[in-house]
């Protein structure tokens, strides 16, 4: 199975969301992984 490649915009569009789960007491690790995107994107 391959993997899907985000492409940037939907990385600018999911940061939002880590946000506020991480504002919901949510790990920020966690909240990464809540809206599929790799670690190394979002710090990135």
């Amino acid at each position: 199975m391959a993997n899907k490649r985000h492409k940037p915009e939907e990385i600018i569009q999911k940061l939002p969301q880590v946000d506020v789960l991480v504002g919901q007491d949510m790990q920020r690790l966690d909240a990464i992984r809540e809206v599929r995107i790799i670690e190394q994107k979002y710090y990135h």
